[in-house]
């Protein structure tokens, strides 16, 4: 039987996640357009992950409650340093009424490494870790710069993929579509 060399395996699927998010440089395609990711439509079963503070966070316990925002990034991913500005003012501006979480995949990157760069590029929302690629598999993440809005009913209501995202255009759309109280 032979035994797989880990950093080799983590080296090649670090490799592939540049290729994949490459693919998204020239511009965004949402999944009104093109299906990206999970389904729309579909009702996840949220993860629990740690936050970089070590804290535990379940995601399902934040599912159905009000719309929730969540961005797959790297610290050396491109696409996710261009949303970066427009992640910060749509938390801004919808932060009291949409769930924001940054999720740091575990490709290329350490723990460590996205801590230091938290200290540097600082984000009002919790990032959480994915170490394992729990929420990497749940919403079929096919990238890094990968937005999924869920509704406040839980469903996914919006994937997206790329720096050239309407996010504040993508979460108007579900505040919009959200029944009155």
């Amino acid at each position: 039987m032979r035994i797989i060399n880990m950093p080799v395996l983590q080296r090649v699927v670090a490799v592939l996640f540049v290729v994949l998010a490459g693919t998204a440089q020239a511009g965004s395609v949402a999944a009104q357009d093109t299906r990206i990711g999970i389904e729309r439509g579909a009702l996840p079963a949220g993860p629990t992950l740690m936050d970089v503070q070590g804290g535990e966070v379940d995601l399902s316990d934040r599912f159905g409650e009000k719309p929730v925002l969540l961005e797959f990034w790297a610290t050396w991913c491109e696409n996710c340093e261009d949303l970066y500005p427009d992640m910060l003012e749509a938390h801004r501006r919808y932060g009291e009424r949409v769930d924001f979480f940054a999720v740091a995949v575990a490709v290329g990157q350490s723990e460590r490494r996205v801590r230091s760069h938290l200290e540097k590029h600082p984000v009002p929302y919790p990032t959480l870790w994915d170490g394992q690629g729990e929420a990497v598999r749940a919403f079929e993440t096919p990238a890094t710069s990968y937005i999924v809005i869920l509704d406040a009913d839980g469903r996914v209501a919006y994937t997206g993929l790329g720096r050239d995202q309407d996010v504040d255009g993508a979460i108007r759309e579900v505040l919009n579509s959200e029944p009155a109280d």
